[in-house]
């Protein structure tokens, strides 16, 4: 999803954050699936008569966690969503500025 600049090699800081948020939204979304499995696995190898107290507080805590790290996996796909549209506005106007620029000049010359 990430955009490179048309204008030059180096990218502007809107693409950088962009790249970071999408490097922090798969580690996000890693780390949920990771923890899917190991809450499945807990669960399955605890049994049900040992899930109470702590256990069971843990395990909660687990489930808990799972929803909030795949919630934040969402609210950074979203960021990304509007960083993307933003990027793409101003390259739109950075071409537009350029057009103009050349049209100026030809007008001038």
């Amino acid at each position: 999803m990430s955009q490179q600049p048309t204008s030059s090699s180096k990218p502007t800081p809107l693409a950088r954050a962009l790249d970071q948020n999408e490097t922090a939204k798969d580690t996000v979304e890693q780390s949920a699936a990771e923890l899917v499995v190991i809450n499945a696995v807990l669960k399955q190898e605890i049994p049900g008569h040992v899930q109470v107290g702590e256990v069971a507080q843990a395990l909660q805590k687990t489930d808990a966690l799972e929803n909030k790290i795949q919630d934040t996996a969402q609210d950074l796909a979203d960021v990304n969503e509007v960083l993307a549209q933003e990027i793409d506005e101003r390259a739109d106007l950075e071409r537009e500025l350029a057009a103009t620029k050349a049209a100026l000049a030809r007008a001038k010359g």
